[in-house]
């Protein structure tokens, strides 16, 4: 018997996981990940949670608590985004003030675990699950610095890195579909949406059973079917208008820049038509949308200034 497609999990977690009846299925993904049993006690709301697709169609964030009054954040990332390392550093900060009240002290910070699945490539490794922590060692002695017996006393935990934000990556498509242990049986099902017979990780038995697309009510399966639709359309839509544009900006840019060449000379003019290439391409991936200043401004080489005036230009035109 072939295995039965289940939902993603992405859609899953927008529509079914915030459930207190499904909360088992979460607690038991987090605690195959972070190697510890995890209790929620509730879902939070967050500014991410957004429900219009074009608000913030290729994220979908959750935000919970745990027993030990841990912020978690889960998000699932589709389309690539280079400054995606500096976006999760501020959602953790975000976070953070947004849980501290006003006169609160600093030992009153929220612990926050920011847990990143991600459909793309992100940086360069061969690994398929990160971990980031901060710890503090020493530059002369090489020794690690540790919490005194009042300051663990006082924030409740045992190690430096356990105060401060923690960071999981996980790259779904670098995953080779081989399960060797209870978390790859996650990550297999994160990637194929499929849980295979014999799979005994945390949360997956029920995980199998709430989230069989064959067992959801005929609403939710059009919506759910509606958003996989909108989905690929979505990922072949910025793909098409990306390399359209690369493709467009480069003949373009190269061909004024030969004719700019050999009025200024052409050391002068390869320069510019390299600029006018970028120029050509940043218009394109503007007029495409679904990228910001900073990330255009990463794959032309032009600052962030540079594509602001492009953007004010196009809109008053």
């Amino acid at each position: 018997m072939p295995t039965r497609k289940l939902v993603s999990f992405d859609w899953a977690m927008k529509k079914l996981l915030r459930s207190k009846a499904n909360f088992d299925i979460l607690e038991g993904f987090l605690s195959e990940l972070l190697k510890e049993d995890i209790h929620i006690l509730e879902i939070l709301e967050s500014e991410s949670n957004k429900e219009e697709q074009q608000d913030k169609f290729n994220r979908v964030d959750l935000k919970v608590r745990n027993q030990d009054n841990e912020l978690v954040i889960i998000e699932v990332q589709y389309d690539r985004e280079l400054d995606y390392l500096q976006r999760i550093l501020f959602s953790t900060a975000k976070v953070i003030t947004e849980h501290l009240r006003e006169g609160d002290p600093y030992s009153s910070v929220s612990k926050v675990i920011s847990v990143n699945i991600l459909y793309f490539d992100l940086g360069q490794g061969i690994d398929y699950v990160y971990h980031g922590s901060t710890s503090f060692q020493g530059i002369h002695n090489q020794d690690i610095l540790q919490l005194s017996e009042s300051q663990k006393t006082l924030y409740r935990k045992k190690e430096v890195h356990q105060v401060f934000p923690e960071y999981y990556l996980i790259k779904i498509n670098s995953f080779d579909d081989i399960a060797k242990d209870s978390l790859d049986e996650w990550i297999y099902f994160l990637k194929n949406e499929e849980i295979k017979e014999g799979f005994r990780a945390k949360g997956l038995e029920k995980a199998k059973h709430a989230l069989d697309i064959m067992k959801l009510p005929e609403h939710e399966r059009q919506a759910y079917e509606r958003y996989r639709d909108n989905l690929h359309y979505q990922a072949s839509i910025f793909e098409t208008s990306y390399t359209a544009a690369v493709l467009e900006g480069r003949k373009e840019g190269l061909l004024e820049g030969k004719l700019e060449g050999i009025r200024v000379g052409k050391k002068e003019g390869i320069k510019e038509g390299e600029k006018k290439k970028a120029v050509q391409i940043a218009r394109k991936l503007l007029a495409a949308g679904g990228l910001d200043s900073q990330s255009i401004a990463a794959m032309t080489d032009l600052s962030v200034e540079e594509i602001n005036l492009l953007k004010n230009k196009e809109e008053n035109i």
